[in-house]
């Protein structure tokens, strides 16, 4: 048996970080190897991000010790963790959009010509850096015109610019297309190979074993066990994860679909420079069913939700709910129609950070005389009501009174779809209702979806992650360049014929594709 033989680059021991009316780290003790990639493996709210924001200096542990190669440090801050090689990738970019992808880059360490920013050498030394690492980027595009996938390597090439050798990455998957994850993977692999250590925060069990070299599974604060990754499964990772054996496969009924409740008709928009991005896009939505998008990102799927929830204007065509006509109403007027939204950003257009737990559950409601009387809220209401949902939908949160911004990305997006399913709203429209969250909160998300269709209600999935519209849909809408290019049936059709679709053929043309690729398979294997 070989001993793996490199240094610690990172130890932490008996780390205990408190909270009001929660313990979020206790006495976690974590070994990182020089130039490995270590998972950090839990729930959403398990500690994981606390315990890297310690690492990172922008926590302080109330107890326990931070070592880094070798040498006991008190990290005070995130500069202090810069000086000692600590660099950290958010989850959420902290990029000046209007700066070039230089300027992002040499932030607050500017080379100089006398008293100037030397651009011109900053940008030769940031094309150094990416041809370095194989991290391709335009040094001269401006970030707010540039892929999401193309900004997280700038956030990467902005902790390499200032000599981290020792890389945070707090799921940073939980924005990036299928194609740009496996680009990032690839990334890491070459960053470790070029003795860079990567922490890895994550819940996405296919990245860790595609990955990691050793993975830390968290729960409730403490370390449950840190495992070889080659000598694990996913199912054991998932149930030690959660506690519990997870169903990784969905079991549903078959769809009674009834009669349409959404029916869009030759719906055409353009986006905000003026580029038709809907073209003449029609399909339904039934009672009883979940209807999936599914599509490469970019090609309208975003806008034709925008425009139906009234976010955004179409420039002609029918939008009917219930076959009342629903095209020009205001967001307000389209929710009271009965049409429920699961935002895509449950940060930006979900919640409201800094309310509270309750006051954001009652955001489409506080108005109802149940909840106010005169305009005066009706505060002990209010709190008994979001108690009640708190418990139904299983938020974990210490108090209904905790602001939202305190809870962790899984129970926000829980106290999102709570608000929005309470209702039971005959439409339901849920952009990306799983994306960041751990393998517990994706089956409970899962099932409530799939109560609503079995309630008999209508539901409209997007999805960037095929994976799930398969398993949930039971039609799926391809859409490309802003229309439908096909309506099939995930039972009659994979993946692979799928992905063809996603790039403009159509259903026959995919068909014809695949034969051929089958043909010439087994062409080369007769030859052989």
């Amino acid at each position: 048996m070989m001993v793996d033989a490199r240094p610690t680059a990172v130890q932490m021991k008996e780390i205990t970080k408190r909270f009001p009316g929660i313990v979020a780290n206790d006495a976690i003790n974590l070994e990182v190897r020089k130039g490995e990639i270590h998972a950090l493996l839990g729930e959403n709210g398990a500690g994981k991000s606390t315990l890297m924001n310690i690492l990172f200096g922008l926590y302080q542990p109330d107890e326990g010790e931070v070592w880094i190669h070798g040498k006991p440090v008190s990290i005070s801050d995130p500069g202090h963790a810069i000086a000692l090689g600590i660099g950290m990738i958010h989850q959420h970019f902290m990029l000046v959009e209007p700066f070039t992808v230089t300027q992002n880059i040499v932030l607050g360490l500017e080379p100089r010509r006398g008293w100037e920013v030397n651009l011109g050498l900053a940008a030769q030394q940031v094309g150094e850096l990416s041809g370095k690492y194989g991290l391709k980027v335009d040094p001269h595009a401006r970030v707010r015109d540039i892929s999401v996938g193309m900004q997280q390597r700038v956030e990467i090439l902005k902790t390499l610019y200032r000599g981290a050798d020792i890389l945070i990455f707090d799921e940073p998957t939980a924005v990036l297309t299928p194609q740009e994850i496996d680009e990032l993977l690839k990334m890491m692999r070459r960053l470790a190979q070029e003795g860079k250590t990567i922490l890895l925060i994550t819940h996405k069990l296919r990245e860790i074993m595609a990955v990691a070299d050793r993975v830390t599974v968290i729960r409730r604060g403490k370390v449950v066990e840190t495992l070889e990754t080659a000598k694990t499964t996913p199912d054991e990772l998932a149930a030690k994860m959660v506690g519990r054996q997870v169903r990784f496969e969905v079991v549903k009924k078959p769809a009674r679909a009834e009669t349409p409740v959404l029916e869009v008709k030759h719906v055409t928009a353009s986006d905000e420079r003026g580029v038709r991005i809907l073209n003449q896009l029609s399909f339904e939505v039934r009672a009883g069913e979940i209807l999936g998008i599914a599509g490469v990102e970019g090609n309208g799927q975003r806008e034709i939700i925008e425009v139906i929830t009234g976010l955004r204007r179409a420039e002609s065509g029918e939008i009917r709910l219930g076959g009342q006509q629903m095209h020009g109403l205001s967001p307000r007027a389209i929710a009271e129609a009965g049409v429920g939204y699961i935002p895509e950003d449950r940060q930006k257009r979900g919640l409201i950070l800094d309310f509270s737990v309750a006051d954001n559950l009652v955001l489409k409601q506080y108005f109802q005389p149940a909840f106010q009387r005169f305009g005066f809220l009706k505060h002990a209401v209010i709190r008994e009501h979001a108690r009640q949902l708190i418990e139904d939908y299983d938020v974990r949160t210490p108090s209904e009174e905790t602001k939202a911004r305190a809870l962790s990305g899984g129970n926000q997006q829980k106290a999102v779809i709570a608000r929005e399913l309470h209702s039971g709203p005959p439409l339901l429209i849920a952009t990306q209702p799983t994306r960041g969250l751990d393998v517990g909160a994706i089956e409970f998300i899962h099932n409530r979806i799939l109560e609503q269709r079995d309630q008999g209600k209508a539901v409209l999935l997007y999805s960037l992650e095929l994976e799930e519209i398969m398993r949930l849909s039971d039609r799926i809408a391809v859409i490309y360049e802003g229309r439908i290019v096909g309506v099939v049936r995930p039972d009659d059709i994979d993946e692979r014929e799928i992905g063809l679709m996603m790039s403009g053929h159509t259903r026959a043309e995919a068909e014809w594709e695949m034969e051929k690729m089958e043909a010439e398979k087994g062409g080369e294997s007769h030859g052989q």
